[in-house]
């Protein structure tokens, strides 16, 4: 590791940058939802509660904060909130479905200082997208890129989570976002929220990630917020940290104030406190028992033989978590096959168990809705058999 590298395993005294999901409230049903979105939370910060928490950010000087859900947009006080982070010098970087970004919208967000937006986007083709965040989103996507671009907003982002389905369309999505003037982001797909059941059938396969790896490495330009830093195990080393920052430099607040380690485990076991504690959000990032543990040297554990270690650091915290390994374990997709030799060994052994959401806000539709994708529809069949209502994906 580098002397840089090192010192962030450490912890900062404020987050570089923090995920800050504003609502559970979606309108979307997309299979691989981090946090499970779908019905709004009765509990969700008020709008002084959120202006609250960004007057401590400042006070904190973190940078930026990321802005998800859930939809953000649907926030009644989504413009009210933004302004008032942008008066006080927080930066927003915020992500959305594209769903409410209208002509209007988009000359608005244009008009804002320090607001970035990152549009999401699973498929190339609509059939590729639409199978993973639902009918007719591609094309009201591909509406929303069309309003910011004839606003001038500028470079907004366009989000892809990798897939077994789409990550072959890399270079197209490349193409997609040139003609736009946008970046393109590439995230990794984790086993978080009703990704945990979707997970084993749309991870891509172990030569598209080394395929995807050589692809990155050509292509500096590409933005990958450190996804995919278990790659970096091949050889050299991906632009970026190439670390787990979880509790270190990054972490989660949730839409009711709870915050966690890490956007990708919306676990109790990984809750470190709540912003509406004595000390709010600050107590918590320098207090909490959770993040003190975190900051403090691990063992490579099972990892500790591989020569790759210092390039991989073992790989993903929740991606470990959520597929059943302890934490010490490799990465479920190590490059070099480790971790699937660790989980075979756990079934083999009838060991395996796989942790499910702490809350799933996940909204019931009819079993017989138009356009589900394939993995609704085995859904569907399981609630058939067990006669619980269907919780279809969303966010």
């Amino acid at each position: 590791m580098t002397a840089l590298t090192d010192e962030l395993t450490l912890g900062l005294n404020a987050p570089i940058c923090l995920t800050w999901e504003w609502t559970y409230a979606c309108d979307l049903q997309c299979v691989h939802c981090l946090s499970s979105s779908g019905r709004r939370d009765p509990n969700e910060l008020s709008t002084d509660e959120m202006k609250a928490v960004v007057d401590q950010l400042a006070e904190m000087q973190v940078f930026y904060v990321n802005i998800g859900g859930g939809e953000p947009m649907l926030r009644t006080d989504f413009f009210e909130i933004v302004e008032y982070c942008v008066a006080k010098g927080v930066g927003v970087k915020f992500s959305t479905n594209g769903g409410r970004i209208t002509a209007e919208s988009a000359r608005r967000l244009a008009a804002m200082d320090y607001v970035d937006i990152q549009i999401s986007l699973d498929g190339v083709d609509e059939a590729t997208n639409d199978a993973v965040r639902g009918e007719g989103t591609h094309a009201r996507v591909r509406r929303a890129m069309d309003h910011l671009r004839d606003a001038d907003f500028g470079s907004f982002k366009l989000s892809v989570v990798m897939t077994r389905q789409n990550v072959e369309q890399v270079d197209a999505y490349e193409a997609l976002a040139d003609e736009y003037g946008a970046e393109l982001r590439l995230t990794r797909f984790r086993p978080s929220g009703r990704g945990i059941e979707t997970w084993h059938d749309l991870h891509p396969t172990a030569q598209q990630q080394r395929d995807l790896y050589h692809w990155l490495l050509e292509r500096p330009h590409v933005l990958t917020g450190d996804s995919f830093f278990h790659l970096s195990a091949l050889g050299e080393p991906l632009p970026g940290l190439n670390l787990c920052g979880a509790g270190r430099v990054v972490c989660l607040i949730d839409p009711v104030g709870d915050v966690y380690a890490c956007p990708f485990v919306l676990h109790d076991e990984f809750k470190a406190g709540s912003i509406r504690d004595e000390g709010g959000f600050a107590a918590v990032w320098n207090s909490s028992d959770l993040f003190t543990s975190l900051r403090e040297p691990s063992s490579p554990g099972a990892c500790a033989s591989c020569g790759s270690y210092d390039a991989c650091g073992g790989g993903c915290m929740a991606a470990k978590f959520f597929t059943g390994l302890p934490l010490d374990a490799p990465d479920p997709e190590c490059v070099f096959g480790h971790g699937e030799d660790a989980l075979a060994a756990l079934a083999a052994d009838g060991e395996v168990v796989r942790p499910t959401v702490s809350a799933d806000h996940s909204k019931p539709v009819s079993l017989t809705r138009k356009g589900r994708s394939s993995f609704d529809a085995e859904r569907g069949r399981q609630a058939e058999r067990t006669l619980l209502p269907l919780a279809p994906s969303g966010g």
